[in-house]
């Protein structure tokens, strides 16, 4: 039974169901060989396609008990007439099993084919999306490229403009030195120029700041009245009793100024 399996079992050791060993009388056709061919996995136990087979059988047995001796002329006629239809419905009732298997194999073809269609599908999206995607980072170059040469010409345009005439100016150091927006005050780090990389040239250097014992020097010259902090407590703005409490008059008055404020 199914309790019983285990994950651990050998595939090959399952045996089919046991077949007894029979002996068949001289003389009787056993109905039951006729599933002889059937074996368990493969036909066994019986469905509703082999029930059908099972009933043409008997149908047959019945119809070939059903034959006329040929004994005589009529009688050879009346069962080759019998024969002719029986081998009409056997070819009917191929047609039919044939048209069945087909319509089955349709269906697993359209199956087949609409997985496959799905698959393509999918890839195709895939790949368009990836085409746009390469696409989209082109465009976006592009477009910083355009900027970068938009910005280029307009500084060009910009120097030219400032000359338009197209003399040539020396240097005035007055005028870059009063001009604090001048490359001596603030030049531009796209022409070579990073204020940050000397940082440390600005940094105040001090005996009385960067040593201790300047501190304790700077420390004594330094007033005593200075050192020594004198806070007044803030007197309230409301009216306060004796036990600390402000009165509602008080709070009154504070809120009306607020108002008026």
């Amino acid at each position: 039974t199914l309790g019983t399996q285990t994950d651990y079992r050998d595939g090959e050791a399952q045996t089919d169901p046991y077949s007894p060993v029979y002996i068949v009388r001289s003389g009787s056709v056993p109905e039951i060989l006729t599933l002889a061919t059937l074996t368990w996995g493969r036909g066994l136990p019986a469905g509703q396609a082999e029930m059908e087979i099972i009933d043409r059988i008997r149908e047959k047995h019945a119809w070939e008990a059903a034959l006329p001796p040929m004994d005589s002329p009529s009688n050879v006629t009346k069962r080759l007439k019998m024969m002719e239809a029986m081998e009409m419905k056997e070819w009917a009732y191929r047609e039919e099993e044939i048209d069945k298997l087909q319509k089955v194999q349709m269906e697993v073809f359209k199956k087949l084919l609409q997985r496959q269609e799905e698959n393509q599908n999918e890839l195709d999206a895939m790949r368009l999306y990836n085409h746009w995607q390469n696409h989209q980072k082109a465009k976006e170059e592009k477009i910083r490229k355009i900027q970068r040469d938009c910005a280029l010409m307009l500084r060009k345009l910009i120097s030219k403009r400032k000359n338009w005439m197209g003399k040539l100016e020396r240097r005035d150091i007055i005028k870059e030195y009063n001009d604090f927006s001048s490359q001596t005050y603030g030049p531009l780090s796209r022409i070579g120029f990073f204020p940050d990389n000397n940082s440390d040239y600005y940094v105040v250097k001090n005996f009385y700041l960067n040593t201790v014992a300047g501190l304790c020097e700077l420390e004594k010259s330094v007033q005593h009245s200075i050192s020594q902090l004198k806070i007044k407590a803030p007197k309230p703005k409301c009216t306060v009793t004796k036990s600390g409490y402000i009165r509602r008059s008080g709070r009154l008055e504070a809120v009306l100024a607020q108002v008026h404020q």
